[in-house]
């Protein structure tokens, strides 16, 4: 791997084990990201998909292997990468005591912006994303979709070329989930790399460039919706996922 790589995210026999599990949750993960990729991570309960994403984001350490991230490494250069990154994880990372603008202007004050670039930024997006006349209320009175919108805005208030996003629309109502995935493809569209996981099949299958699914710790396949579909002779992506996970239900 180099710092000429056309690859945005590049893993090489990334290796995780926890106490008390049997066997490793990662197993030699082998995986490789396109700049300007949309790229969905996708796998039963237990899979892995959240400790890929967190080991990515330098929130917690594997055992062996290497992994970069716009040619950088992910531990020996975790601070200049903490610029690069947005993070939106699955639980929500927002302060209920604070308002939905007094969120915004903390988080990005944290990535360095100040004055009116971070007013008006905070301002846009709480207007792009249906919340300015909520602005003002704590963040423990909205709803979990207002929520789920407000913890995608903190992350990307620093405009990151490199987007994780973990779970980013699960168990919210149609219409929020609608913006978020069409806010995502435009943000898209305009350079960031998106790696994303989510339970929901349909979706990825329409926002994902490509995706990788995992399952006892290994990607078992990946490349574009359409040609999963075409080589698991199914019509649409939940059926390849039933194809190469099975049927035994990950309790």
């Amino acid at each position: 791997m180099n710092d000429t790589s056309p690859h945005m995210i590049e893993m090489h026999r990334i290796r995780k084990a926890y106490k008390g599990l049997a066997e490793p949750v990662l197993k030699d993960i082998n995986l490789n990201v396109a700049k300007g990729e949309i790229f969905g991570i996708l796998g039963p309960n237990g899979a892995g998909k959240t400790t890929l994403i967190s080991i990515l984001c330098g929130l917690r350490e594997y055992d062996s292997g290497e992994a970069r991230i716009d040619g950088h490494d992910i531990v020996k250069q975790r601070q200049a990468l903490k610029k690069l990154i947005g993070v939106v994880p699955q639980e929500i990372a927002l302060y209920d005591k604070l308002s939905a603008r007094e969120n915004l202007h903390f988080f990005g004050a944290c990535y360095g912006l100040k004055g009116s670039e971070l007013r008006d930024k905070t301002e846009d997006y709480l207007t792009r994303f249906g919340l300015e006349k909520s602005a003002s209320r704590l963040i423990k009175t909205y709803s979990g979709g207002m929520k789920r919108r407000v913890n995608l805005i903190a992350a990307i208030m620093h405009n990151p070329k490199v987007l994780f996003l973990d779970e980013p629309t699960v168990g919210i109502d149609v219409q929020s989930r609608t913006v978020i995935v069409d806010f995502l493809k435009e943000f898209n569209q305009n350079g960031c790399t998106i790696f994303y996981t989510s339970h929901h099949m349909k979706e990825a299958e329409h926002l994902c460039t490509r995706v990788g699914i995992i399952d006892n710790g290994y990607i078992v396949t990946e490349g574009t919706p359409a040609q999963l579909m075409q080589q698991n002779e199914t019509e649409n992506l939940e059926d390849v996922f039933l194809q190469v996970t099975g049927k035994d239900l990950r309790d």
